[in-house]
């Protein structure tokens, strides 16, 4: 804990606590705050005691002076820096909010029970601790991986791809080298049985032509058709 406790004032007004510039009632300043300082809320040199808690709290319920008047907004961070002096904010004027972010998940957690409906610059603030860090996406990128360098057949990503999206990979072109090879064989001018007879079933033909045969059937000049006459002109 860091900073000097007795610049805030922590009177009762209106069931809630104030945190205000003055010098009266320093000793209930104190011990309120050393009462948060006594409390046990795990070894900070212990990662796996705050694994799953966040390091940032959310102050609701912030008064509009604090957005507006420089000298207030530097008062209401003052409040927050009493318990880490590294500590950050973001100021979401149109949500009447603050994010303020520690160095430690242990400062945001004393400072959550400190300061929760305290008066702060003249309105009863509310401390919400945020959203626990993932930190197993700290070490990975978050960014959508490129395919392995080999020769695939990917089916193309959507616009936007969701979180956890893979790529699929997409089965290989079938190519039946018996069916290339039975078209290969096929001679031109010669029948070729597909099918063969049976006592329910007509055996299938087929007769391949040759471009002579087909050149002498068809003719090799098509049939023009005939212009349409324009109408005279009157003069």
């Amino acid at each position: 804990m860091r900073g000097d406790p007795s610049r805030f004032d922590t009177s009762e007004s209106n069931d809630c606590k104030m945190a205000e510039n003055g010098h009266e009632n320093m000793d209930s300043v104190d011990d309120s705050l050393q009462d948060i300082d006594d409390c046990d809320v795990g070894n900070p040199n212990d990662e796996d005691f705050y694994d799953d808690l966040p390091d940032s709290v959310i102050v609701t319920n912030i008064a509009d002076s604090v957005f507006l008047d420089p000298d207030t907004q530097k008062q209401f961070e003052e409040v927050f820096r009493y318990f880490d002096e590294s500590v950050t904010f973001n100021f979401l004027k149109s949500f009447r909010r603050v994010r303020v972010n520690f160095s430690h998940p242990e400062f945001a957690v004393k400072a959550k029970l400190s300061l929760h409906e305290m008066e702060v610059c003249g309105t009863c603030i509310k401390c919400y601790m945020a959203q626990p860090r993932d930190k197993s996406r700290d070490k990975t990128d978050p960014h959508l991986q490129l395919p392995a360098l080999t020769k695939q057949f990917l089916i193309s990503p959507p616009a936007s791809p969701p979180v956890g999206w893979e790529p699929v990979t997409e089965s290989e072109p079938i190519i039946n080298y018996d069916l290339l090879a039975a078209m290969a064989s096929l001679t031109p001018g010669e029948a070729h049985e597909l099918h063969k007879q049976t006592e329910s079933q007509p055996a299938i033909i087929v007769h391949i032509c040759e471009n002579k045969e087909a050149s002498d059937l068809y003719g090799d000049k098509r049939p023009k058709l005939p212009q349409t006459r324009c109408p005279e002109r009157k003069t």
